[in-house]
């Protein structure tokens, strides 16, 4: 009964759209009908502007965050038997898939990185280290999100944390598998590049 409950909050938490409420509130743009049409952190930079792109990827790394820290909160009140990083990975699927935007969402990176930060924010940091790095070196977003994900498998595997490890493996292949479009334009050098970095 535990990880219904937690699945469920995960999931309505991940499935709040903040690409999509910032992009309303702050700008009275629907940002699906521009740019790539996605709701993600990368559409919003790219539409909104690096300030809002700064807001929607904070409020989707915290949505993935919260989700790992509920079971924490919940145990002040009651003894809570629920596997964190598994409650997260649905804060992930709300994101992908959200209940609030007609199930088409972002592409889960964000998000993703957030269940990192709640479970091992020493991770978290080299894992964003090395995502700016390679975001420095490439200007692909998308690029630097799929190498990052391999990356921090073997950084996870380092630390001998194996079933976190297995985690962002699956959430790389994940991530590589909604980036797909992504590739081909990488390949068509049509992908376009940041200009803030």
């Amino acid at each position: 009964m535990d990880y219904i409950i937690f699945i469920i909050l995960a999931y309505i938490l991940g499935s709040i759209p903040s690409a999509l409420l910032v992009g309303k509130i702050g700008f009275n743009i629907d940002i699906r009908e521009h740019g790539s049409g996605n709701l993600g952190a990368t559409n919003a930079f790219r539409i909104l502007g690096v300030k809002a792109g700064i807001i929607v990827t904070l409020a989707d790394i915290l949505k993935g965050t919260l989700a790992t820290l509920l079971p924490l909160l919940a145990g002040f009140f009651y003894d809570v038997e629920v596997s964190r990083l598994i409650v997260g990975i649905f804060a992930v699927v709300g994101h992908t898939y959200p209940i609030f935007a007609k199930f088409k969402g972002g592409k889960a990176v964000a998000t993703s990185g957030g269940i990192i930060l709640g479970l091992n924010p020493i991770l978290f940091l080299l894992i964003l280290l090395t995502f700016f790095v390679t975001l420095y070196i490439t200007k692909y977003v998308s690029l630097t999100s799929m190498v990052t994900g391999l990356i921090s498998t073997i950084i996870a595997f380092l630390f001998k944390d194996y079933f976190l490890c297995a985690l962002i493996f699956v959430l790389t292949i994940f991530i590589i598998i909604r980036h797909r479009e992504n590739i081909k334009r990488i390949i068509n050098k049509q992908e376009p590049k940041i200009t803030w970095l």
